[in-house]
């Protein structure tokens, strides 16, 4: 990996203003530097500090960190506490009739809970869940469209110590079948269906589907949230309606203390090939890391309205969406709809209408809405914002420019932040009251996270040059291992080769000031003639011509190259009708990535198509480019994407 080059040239840097680093939970390089110090002194007493301050313990743990079985690490193992209970209960004495939840439904309807409301309601639904048997340790499939139900669901679970497991609401049955039997759970909490742009979508049918497969006999219970209406299938010997669940309950419900490393939860992540991966993350250690970076790296205020875009079926979603927003005892806007209904304004709508100070989005949702209307930002008031964010995948300099100035007219940080399912919250990002941003580059890691980049040995490259992203040292939020299966956990995150290294799968360099800069991940690195280049580089040299909105870059094989650069691009206008047009646009953006990057950079070959074959949360998903450019049939599950005949559009090879 040593020996990937960094072909990227930024150079822009945008310090915080004075007003920004005054206010900052963490003000100035010389507060970031304090903390790294401190946990560079004493990293165990260091988290045993953090942990104190920010989560109410029911019992307090007397040892920071256990590594004597490593990589299986456990943090603040006999303490005890309920997740549940720091994001609801502890607010209820100083800020009870504060709106916790702002929802807007797909058709605009606003509904808002406070979190006397919230916390009741969590209740409910957690005494329903002890009712139809399901207690400490059972798994729990959620499978709901955004909505205050899903994170009542998921608080619910937490309360009584059930693991849950949310699968996104774009997944197939298939998928959906996958967990459930790799998690052995004994109930799926479901909607009869869920609105998106206008029309009615299908959950419970796709859940039957799922439990008419073999091995799905642990199931006793679905429970249905009436979304929808729509008529559907009902097993009364195994369905029950969410209303009838919760039907005389009682609005209180103790909270089951749970030692820190109980599991919390299950997230899948579905790989390219094989069985999906549960990654199991525990209690203590992952409420740490949403708090704490709720409180770094969003500088999270009392007066915040916070909006975190992402489903809460990812990742994203459950640490701010579900638990980080919620344990700060924030304001959050949860959001049902798409970005584009009922038309390309509606994210600006609702930042000007609800008086969003925090916005965190994908890069992929940033190009589309650039795609979509560039000028629309300045037709709303955005005045209220403060903060912006980005996540999922790097940002390309050019979107976070637009971003920067459009939306937050120059005067709001972006934090670009790295992070994975698997590490559970921010480990490199900017604290906007700390550094100086450099557009796509993600900065510097969280104080206390030991970051470096190594080559195949685990020994460090110099400054500038591209190697693997690893995390030197145990952290609490990191994941503790894959469910039931112990094995691919140790040798998929710390192989010994890299002397007990946690292996980000991601590769990365560093600039000349320290910052970090991802350029793909490590299976995306393409090798020209003998030259190792990350794709996210050339895809942003692509973006940064005024004709390109979008860029996806993949590798083939190339009988003398090694391997040819294949781009897909979509255009901000129409894509060109006619064969001459088409070349010469592809060969003025093969010239424009010769003079940007450097001629071993230029695509082979360039398709265009109105749109990339994208999940239904904005990923793209290379692998399936890579399939169309090697011409190979696409065997993979396509019923995730958003748009699946974009596929034969892109198939299309321009003569």
């Amino acid at each position: 990996m040593s020996g990937i080059q960094s072909v990227l040239n930024e150079t822009r840097v945008f310090p915080p203003s004075d007003e920004f680093v005054k206010q900052a939970n963490v003000s100035g390089m010389e507060g970031y530097k304090a903390l790294c110090a401190e946990a560079e002194r004493d990293y165990e007493g260091y988290w045993a500090r953090l942990a104190r301050e920010n989560i109410v313990w029911k019992q307090p743990f007397t040892k920071s960190l256990n590594d004597s079985n490593a990589p299986f690490y456990k943090w603040f193992e006999d303490g005890q506490l309920n997740v549940s209970y720091n994001c609801l209960d502890k607010h209820l004495a100083t800020q009870p009739e504060k709106t916790a939840i702002i929802f807007e439904a797909d058709d605009g309807k606003i509904t808002k809970s406070s979190y006397r409301d919230l916390h009741a309601r969590v209740c409910q639904f957690a005494n329903g869940l002890k009712s139809r048997g399901i207690k400490k340790g059972d798994r729990v499939v959620i499978y709901l469209p955004m909505s205050i139900e899903a994170v009542v669901a998921m608080q619910a679970c937490a309360r009584i110590g059930a693991i849950h497991s949310v699968v996104f609401g774009g997944f197939s049955s298939k998928s959906l079948h996958e967990r459930i039997v790799d998690a052995q759970a004994c109930a799926v909490i479901t909607a009869d269906g869920q609105m998106r742009g206008g029309k009615a979508m299908p959950l419970k049918n796709i859940v039957d589907e799922a439990l008419a497969l073999e091995g799905t006999e642990c199931i006793k219970s679905v429970i249905i949230y009436q979304r929808v209406g729509d008529a559907m299938q009902f097993n009364d010997a195994r369905d029950v309606w969410w209303h009838d669940v919760v039907a005389n309950q009682a609005a209180t419900c103790e909270p089951e203390w749970v030692d820190a490393e109980h599991p919390l939860f299950i997230l899948y992540t579905s790989g390219s090939t094989g069985k999906p991966k549960g990654v199991q993350h525990s209690s203590g250690g992952y409420l740490l890391g949403t708090m704490l970076t709720m409180k770094w790296v969003f500088d999270y205020k009392d007066s915040d309205v916070f909006w975190c875009t992402a489903d809460v079926g990812w990742i994203t979603g459950h640490s701010y969406v579900a638990y980080g927003p919620l344990a700060m005892g924030a304001t959050e806007v949860i959001f049902e709809g798409i970005p584009t209904y009922p038309d390309a304004g509606r994210f600006w709508k609702m930042i000007q209408d609800h008086k969003v100070t925090t916005f965190y989005t994908a890069p992929t949702a940033i190009r589309s809405l650039i795609k979509l209307g560039g000028d629309l930002p300045k037709q709303y008031d955005l005045s209220s914002l403060r903060l912006l964010g980005s996540v999922g995948e790097p940002i390309n300099p050019e979107a976070w420019m637009w971003y920067y100035n459009e939306v937050g007219q120059a005067r709001c940080p972006i934090v670009d932040t790295w992070w994975q399912t698997e590490t559970g919250c921010h480990m490199i990002a900017p604290l906007p009251g700390v550094e100086a941003l450099k557009p796509g580059s993600c900065t510097l890691p969280i104080p206390g996270i030991e970051v470096a980049i190594v080559d195949e040995l685990g020994h460090d490259v110099e400054p500038q040059r591209g190697g693997s992203l690893v995390i030197k040292k145990p952290f609490p939020s990191q994941i503790r291992t894959i469910w039931g299966d112990p094995e691919r956990f140790k040798h998929g995150y710390f192989p010994e080769e890299l002397h007990g290294y946690y292996l980000a799968g991601d590769s990365a360099h560093r600039d000349e000031d320290g910052y970090i800069w991802i350029m793909g991940r490590n299976d995306d690195v393409l090798k020209v003639s003998g030259h190792r280049l990350g794709t996210m580089e050339i895809e942003s040299a692509l973006v940064a011509h005024p004709l390109v909105a979008e860029a996806a870059v993949v590798g083939r094989p190339h009988d003398i190259k090694g391997e040819s650069v294949v781009a897909f691009v979509v255009l901000k206008s129409h894509r060109p009708d006619d064969a001459a047009k088409a070349k010469e646009i592809v060969e003025t953006l093969r010239n424009w990535v010769g003079k940007e990057i450097g001629p071993i950079a230029k695509p082979d070959e360039i398709r265009f198509g109105d749109n990339l074959p994208k999940t239904r949360s904005g990923k793209i998903m290379r692998r399936l480019l890579r399939s169309i450019a090697q011409g190979q049939e696409i065997t993979q599950d396509v019923s995730t994407l958003e748009n699946p005949a974009i596929l034969e559009q892109l198939k299309e090879v321009i003569k």
